[in-house]
């Protein structure tokens, strides 16, 4: 496949934009160049460490460009945390003072890229029999031979209605090995620009995971583009991807990155493969044996487990009826759940279900290598999939997306309450306390009263006067949630549903959201 820019090919940043990606700046999974990665990198490529860095600036300050209002002269503009750059030098001193671990992440991954075009180049030379698709992508190696002829189109066609009905929100996921992650990546990253479309696409050799908002057009050809190319043609078809209303707003913006696994579970793919999956149900079957599950008198005795794989601030707003709802915060501590309920699980039939169907790929791979469940099953497309079959079957409540949106609703249950006063409530928003990542169920009578945070630690600290530049010291958890055990323990097969409030979910953390 087509190898990454070298040092040797001289500092165009134009032609290297569509070698390295629009990656994933804040997922703490890239490796830290100063410590293993370099560690693991010969003499010369250590020696392309300023060149590395150079690169990576270089594309992130790429990656922040937009167009110029017609009445301006100037090439480029830049905009980024929220903020507009209108000359070169304000950009750089931004991203030099305010980016410095996100650069620091990509010279990580420009480095880790030199290193496997070399390992490539050098398997490549010493192979007795070439692969006929890398050979075939090797000669069309340019990124813009994979991207549609868009043309016969205007720019207000390909953009129109992303913010009506006539949007549209893609999730779906393909579990497939790929030689060269990066040049996907950036093939990726070339093809959601040219259509307009906004979201995050994970890359690995283990397959690809996406969700991206645009119009309904851009939509349709990022499907077409899709379903056409040589390397997803054989596993992925139409029925893969899921479709809802929203747009390319329903994003802050694209962000596409390679990482070790498409959904972050924390163990390796050489160590748990996606290739020994549970038992797949499609959504007619998975309904049919959830139906007997639920038509047993006694559910605590039955050898069934209908088993959410999803996190508790999912669970909390829509779930399916009689189902264990781990009381994690990310897919991450799914496998420690497992290791210390074992016993709940042995001679147990595992209905599994999540969102989209990729966390239960490698969540079922993982129990059934457990070897103490009877069965493991797991529902085909996810709660997506089924709801479309059943907008108003055992699913109750809304589906929770990691987006703009929150939630989607496909029936009137409500299942969660006000965090305040416990009113009937399921709408998530953010906590008002800036520097709070954490999401709130707060009903409207409670809002208009003041109650506006997550907890009282932050309702405090929203009503004193900011001490300092804090606008961009983010934290992960607020004091409400650090108190909560990471990997609790079933004492029984109940459903738990926490009274703590919501933390706003990161698609860094689980994913876009599947």
């Amino acid at each position: 496949m087509p190898s990454s820019t070298s040092p040797d090919q001289g500092d165009d940043q134009e032609s290297c934009i569509l070698k390295f990606s629009d990656l994933d700046l804040k997922d703490t999974s890239l490796i830290n160049p100063n410590s293993s990665l370099k560690a693991e990198l010969d003499v010369n490529t250590k020696k392309k460490f300023s060149f590395a860095k150079k690169k990576a600036f270089a594309l992130f300050v790429k990656t922040k460009e937009v167009p110029t209002p017609s009445f301006e002269y100037k090439e480029k503009w830049w905009k980024c945390c929220h903020q507009l750059f209108t000359d070169q030098t304000s950009i750089h001193r931004h991203v030099a003072t305010q980016h410095a671990d996100e650069i620091c992440h990509q010279t990580a991954a420009v480095l880790k890229q030199l290193a496997v075009t070399l390992n490539t180049s050098k398997s490549l030379k010493s192979a007795d029999k070439k692969n006929p698709l890398i050979e075939y992508l090797t000669r069309n190696h340019e990124v813009s031979t994979w991207l549609p002829d868009t043309s016969c189109f205007s720019p207000d066609e390909l953009t129109s209605g992303q913010g009506s009905d006539e949007g549209e929100v893609l999730l779906y996921y393909c579990y497939c090995d790929l030689e060269d992650p990066h040049w996907i990546c950036a093939w990726q990253t070339a093809l959601c620009q040219r259509l307009h479309l906004t979201g995050k696409v994970r890359i690995a050799t283990e397959g690809i995971n996406g969700t991206v908002g645009g119009s309904k057009l851009a939509t349709r050809l990022y499907v077409e583009v899709m379903l056409s190319c040589p390397l997803f043609k054989d596993y992925l078809c139409k029925d893969d991807f899921k479709a809802s209303k929203g747009g390319a707003f329903c994003f802050p913006e694209l962000r596409v990155g390679v990482f070790e696994e498409i959904v972050p579970m924390g163990i390796s793919p050489n160590k748990i493969s996606y290739k020994k999956p549970g038992i797949h149900l499609s959504p007619g079957e998975f309904h049919t044996e959830v139906g007997k599950f639920l038509s047993q008198a006694n559910q605590e005795q039955s050898d069934t487990i209908l088993l959410d794989c999803r996190n508790f601030y999912e669970s909390k707003i829509g779930r399916f009826q009689g189902c264990l709802a781990p009381d994690i915060r990310k897919f991450s501590y799914f496998p420690s759940y497992v290791d210390k309920n074992l016993e709940l699980f042995r001679e147990k039939r595992v209905l599994m279900y999540c969102t989209g169907g990729i966390r239960c790929e490698r969540g079922s791979a993982y129990l059934k290598a457990k070897g103490v469940c009877k069965e493991v099953f797991q529902l085909k497309g996810g709660i997506h999939k089924y709801l479309e079959e059943f907008p108003n079957g055992f699913y109750k409540g809304k589906l929770f997306v990691f987006d703009d949106r929150y939630a989607l609703s496909y029936n009137s249950d409500v299942m969660s309450e006000c965090s305040y006063c416990g009113a009937s409530w399921d709408q998530y928003r953010l906590c008002s306390t800036p520097q709070c990542r954490q999401l709130v169920l707060t009903c409207p009578a409670c809002q208009g009263q003041g109650f506006t945070a997550c907890c009282v630690t932050c309702q405090d600290k929203g009503n004193r006067p900011a001490s300092g530049p804090t606008q961009n010291s983010f934290k992960e958890e607020c004091e409400c949630t650090a108190r909560r055990p990471r990997i609790p323990s079933e004492l029984s097969q109940q459903t738990q549903f926490p009274l703590n409030p919501e933390p706003r979910p990161d698609v860094g953390e689980d994913g876009p959201g599947q």
